[in-house]
């Protein structure tokens, strides 16, 4: 699998997820996410119908290529008059999925792809597998993409892709946090027995275990805000930030290359560094277990 370091960077946010971002900002976030040494970028054409491409694009312009790593998914195609986060549809057809990766290489400005996933093909199982998967193999078996997987929000259809078919990466957002250990179940032991390298995404479970008042993109019910204080609680006896433990948990498994952060702010880039950096006491781990 391709080395992504430890820590990447999401380019939803700077796309404008929950509040608009300008370009100036957007490149700043990537600038500074390059500054601190990440080197590994996931993006989409879903992210802004395109927005996040374009704006990860062209910091990337100069860079040197051989020195980071971006992914990027298939399985949503802009519509002609596709603009913000409105406008993309589902399409998981193998055409579509070649159409996709051809305009998200115009967007970036690249002449590869390093990763390509299906994004999000939740209710879309069999055609997606038959479709887009089926695409992305064949381009990988050409050398065009150097790794494929899938990228969810759920872990049933990841665990069917890892035992249907033969993936290098999954991005399991959201599954694998101090909050959520869903993940844990069956995908992670599935994906360490199958050699599929997890990349960690929505380590903060969309705000509420940074300060937030959201899990899931929706408002975080009761019983999910008594568990974040309880968790914030055991983190504080121990002199740690909630925030750090929420970072640096997902790297505890095997199966785990990699944690993604989404910044909307050079300030948050600088933040989520220092946030990974930190040292976590094996005591506040071992409760936290």
């Amino acid at each position: 699998m391709i080395d992504l370091g430890r820590l990447g960077l999401g380019t939803a946010p700077i796309a404008g997820l929950y509040e608009a971002v300008d370009d100036e900002t957007a490149q700043a976030v990537v600038e500074r996410a390059w500054e601190l040494g990440l080197r590994y970028f996931d993006t989409a054409p879903y992210y802004g119908s395109g927005v996040a491409e374009r704006r990860l694009g062209a910091v990337l312009a100069g860079k040197p290529r051989d020195a980071f790593v971006v992914s990027t998914k298939v399985g949503r195609l802009l519509g002609a008059n596709a603009s913000g986060w409105d406008g993309a549809y589902f399409d998981f057809s193998y055409d579509a999925a070649l159409r996709s990766l051809e305009g998200s290489l115009e967007r970036l400005g690249l002449d590869s792809i390093d990763v390509a996933l299906v994004h999000d093909p939740d209710e879309h199982y069999g055609e997606a597998l038959d479709g887009a998967f089926r695409a992305l193999r064949h381009l990988r078996d050409a050398g065009v993409v150097r790794a494929i997987g899938v990228g969810m929000n759920q872990t049933a259809i990841l665990t069917r892709f890892a035992r249907d078919t033969d993936p290098d990466c999954f991005l399991v957002a959201g599954r694998y946090t101090v909050l959520d250990r869903s993940a844990a179940d069956e995908l992670l032991p599935l994906c360490e027995e199958h050699g599929i390298a997890v990349i960690a995404g929505g380590v903060f479970n969309s705000g509420v275990l940074a300060g937030g008042t959201t899990f899931d993109y929706q408002a975080a019910s009761p019983e999910i805000v008594a568990s974040v204080e309880r968790l914030r609680s055991t983190c504080a006896r121990h002199d740690v930030p909630l925030e750090a433990a929420a970072v640096q948990f997902p790297l505890r498994h095997p199966a785990v290359a990699c944690v993604l952060v989404g910044c909307r702010t050079p300030n948050e880039v600088g933040e989520d560094v220092r946030l990974a950096a930190l040292e976590i006491p094996r005591a506040l781990w071992d409760e936290l277990a």
